[in-house]
């Protein structure tokens, strides 16, 4: 077993352990990610955490579950929670704190001790493609009240969260995933705006950070602030006082590692400051071997100190100790009612809907960090670009995500304006400032708020 060993936490193909993957974990392995192909139903889960933590014991165990539309153990049908961006117009904390203990409970009963969430980036920018609803909203008070909420009551559970992503993606119009995203911001608006719910998570208890694969130039013009000294390092550990685990965003990322590659990329996150390197989704023996190498290589050739190395895979174990005693996991009730998320829906002045009427829902890409997960209420048609509206019967509803970010989308809606007096238009992301394109904005679309979208179009209100 090396030190490069208890920093990595890959993903994997397949619903049960790899025989390699095992094999790692009895080597010391610091752990594995599970992602939503992972996962078929709470019995096989429970089997396959179980077979981890037979492996290392001490295993960290992670998985993405936001409690709104991403959400790995809801893949497949969708999350009955509201997510974050609802939770912030609702603005209860206790119900915040509700949702996020209701989810950690449901994650302690299948085995998961770590979870990368919440989403504490301030949406600023309504043309953001990653973050838009995962954020609790734009105003950095309303974003730190219920980031310090949830994570306070998700912790309460014995499930580590992880605030992401340090020092904030909510001021981009591009995807981490895809590209590698400035924010050019000094560190006084920074101070005042981004930083606010990660100060407030850190004193709420977060047990991990996450950083963010995206550059600001102000404070680091050479390095993404996952590979930079002076924002893991100089601003989190040593201004916000953080003294817990920093994981890094997924290695595979473009913004990551597009140019570098991935060994190369993990020598630099842990140079700067990381302690715990999320890989990918799909990653190999193979792979792991190479990154290993990599960080062994650069200890021994001196890039890279070979105290930072032991001092992260300190902290990584240290972490899955306190863990391996946390209480027992509680039943959790994951319903919610709808009538709170209807009533913090955002309509326009006079919008109705006739009891006769045709749905049509409107299919984008699939932002990555949701992946495949159904969405919206029970329709007529499911149109895809290039796609004629099907016969309008009565009144026209069209259901979209992020309507205003797609210029054929806007087309769409457009046209069938003007050819269908009264047409409503639902969005069920995060809708354009001046909501020309939302008559109806929902602030999220998982199976909880396409539920309370369904009871709405029936006319039952709060």
């Amino acid at each position: 077993m090396t030190r490069a060993s208890q920093v990595l936490l890959p993903g994997f193909v397949g619903t049960t352990l790899p025989g390699w993957l095992e094999a790692r974990l009895r080597d010391g392995l610091a752990g594995v990610c599970l992602f939503g192909d992972n996962v078929v139903d709470r019995e096989q889960l429970r089997a396959l955490t179980a077979a981890i933590t037979a492996a290392n014991p001490n295993a960290l165990i992670a998985i993405d579950e936001e409690g709104g539309d991403v959400s790995r153990l809801y893949q497949a049908t969708g999350s009955p929670f509201p997510g974050n961006a609802l939770l912030g117009r609702i603005d209860d904390l206790d119900y915040t704190a509700s949702v996020a203990t209701a989810v950690g409970h449901e994650l302690r009963a299948v085995g998961v001790n770590l979870n990368f969430a919440p989403d504490v980036d301030i949406n600023s920018n309504a043309d953001n493609p990653v973050i838009g609803i995962r954020s609790f909203g734009a105003d950095p008070g309303l974003v730190a009240a219920h980031s310090a909420a949830w994570v306070a009551a998700h912790e309460a559970t014995g499930v580590a969260v992880s605030a992401k992503h340090f020092p904030g993606h909510g001021d981009t119009a591009q995807d981490s995933h895809l590209a590698l995203p400035v924010v050019d911001l000094p560190l006084a608006a920074l101070r005042a705006r981004e930083l606010l719910p990660f100060e407030a998570s850190v004193a709420a208890g977060a047990s991990t950070v996450m950083s963010s694969h995206i550059l600001l130039p102000q404070l680091d013009a050479d390095n993404p602030a996952t590979f930079s000294r002076r924002i893991l390092d100089d601003l989190l550990r040593r201004d916000l006082g953080f003294d817990g685990v920093i994981v890094s965003d997924a290695l595979d990322m473009v913004g990551a590692s597009g140019e570098i590659g991935i060994p190369e990329a993990a020598v630099r996150a842990i140079a700067a400051g990381c302690d715990l390197l999320c890989i990918g989704t799909e990653n190999t023996d193979a792979q792991l071997a190479d990154i290993e190498s990599a960080l062994d290589a650069a200890v021994a050739d001196g890039r890279l100190d070979g105290a930072r190395l032991a001092d992260a895979a300190a902290r990584n174990i240290a972490l899955a100790l306190r863990l391996a005693v946390a209480p027992a996991a509680q039943p959790a009730d994951p319903r919610f009612p709808l009538d709170r998320s209807i009533a913090a829906f955002a309509l326009a002045p006079g919008v109705s809907v006739s009891s006769e009427r045709t749905v049509v829902a409107i299919d984008t890409a699939a932002n990555i960090a949701v992946g495949d997960s159904p969405w919206g209420p029970s329709v007529d048609a499911r149109l895809a670009e290039g796609d004629p509206l099907p016969e309008v019967r009565g009144q026209l509803v069209i259901v979209g995500k992020n309507n205003h970010r797609h210029a054929w989308v806007r087309s769409l809606i457009d046209d069938a304006r003007r050819a269908h007096a009264g047409t409503v238009v639902v969005d069920m992301g995060w809708p354009d400032t001046g909501r020309r394109y939302a008559d109806v904005a929902t602030f999220g679309a998982s199976r909880h708020v396409s539920e309370a979208l369904a009871a709405w179009l029936e006319g039952k209100t709060p």
